[in-house]
């Protein structure tokens, strides 16, 4: 059984793919799908997100602002008493991306660092999103005590330089589809030299198709073609991924639930 540590469910395109959330989440247990992280991005749109999952036992929430989503100072106490909820597992996605925006990197990093605070207030850890913001990142996590509470470089793309960084501060590193885009060369190295114990699969989905699913809609059940590929990368059976990615799940992501049949 593998796990999605990273997805967005109430983002996927509905009528687009032509099924509802419970049609989705069945095609991904049939994929061997087990568990799902349903990422948020904004304070305002977590109620929303937090109803459309609360059904389901095998799908854990967490509560953030995705970098480009924060606009102005983070309302430290609003994302505190959210992050409460029971199935909150993790404090994110935060972070920091200077792809696209140029203008807001002092908004973005007063804001890591308040989703720093929370997650170490609440001891949960953090889900982080980095692009172009190398240094940033990794000098922030390290001045305001980011190991305490731990967490994951989610969808990483960076070099190995900064990912034993990251491994040296305790945290996990999550691998997306991207892996399996051809011109993908350097991340393809950087996932061989990740190891076993401290690696994590997602999609990311709707984002982020992987190869051969690239130019649809992502969704959960591809996690599966994301681990197919790893395994291989690494030389390794996809049981011994899956099994490996899982506990790695659950032993960073402590307060998700897992079904009694797949421990």
């Amino acid at each position: 059984m593998i796990v999605d540590s990273h997805c967005h469910l109430d983002r996927l395109d509905f009528d687009k793919l032509g099924q509802q959330l419970p049609e989705i989440l069945a095609a991904a247990r049939a994929k061997q799908v087990e568990h799902f992280l349903c990422v948020s991005v904004t304070l305002d749109q977590f109620p929303t997100m937090l109803e459309a999952i609360s059904m389901y036992d095998d799908v854990s929430a967490s509560c953030g602002v995705h970098p480009l989503d924060q606009k102005d100072v983070l309302d430290k106490a609003r994302l505190s008493a959210l992050a409460t909820h029971p199935k909150v597992v993790a404090i994110g996605e935060t972070g920091l991306d200077y792809y696209y925006s140029k203008d807001t990197h002092k908004v973005q990093q007063d804001s890591f660092v308040g989703h720093i605070d929370v997650a170490n207030e609440l001891n949960k850890p953090l889900i982080i999103h980095t692009r172009d913001a190398k240094a940033d990142t990794i000098n922030l996590m390290k001045s305001h005590n980011a190991q305490n509470c731990g967490g994951v470089l989610h969808c990483f793309t960076e070099d190995w330089e900064m990912a034993k960084q990251a491994l040296d501060l305790g945290f996990y590193i999550s691998i997306s589809g991207i892996v399996t885009f051809k011109n993908a060369t350097e991340l393809k190295d950087v996932v061989r030299k990740i190891p076993l114990d401290r690696l994590l699969i997602e999609t990311d989905s709707p984002y982020l198709a992987p190869v051969p699913h690239r130019g649809k809609t992502n969704q959960p059940a591809y996690v599966q073609d994301v681990a197919y590929y790893i395994a291989d990368l690494k030389g390794i059976s996809f049981n011994q991924l899956a099994e490996a990615t899982t506990d790695n799940f659950y032993n960073l992501f402590s307060l998700a639930t897992r079904s009694d049949a797949t421990r």
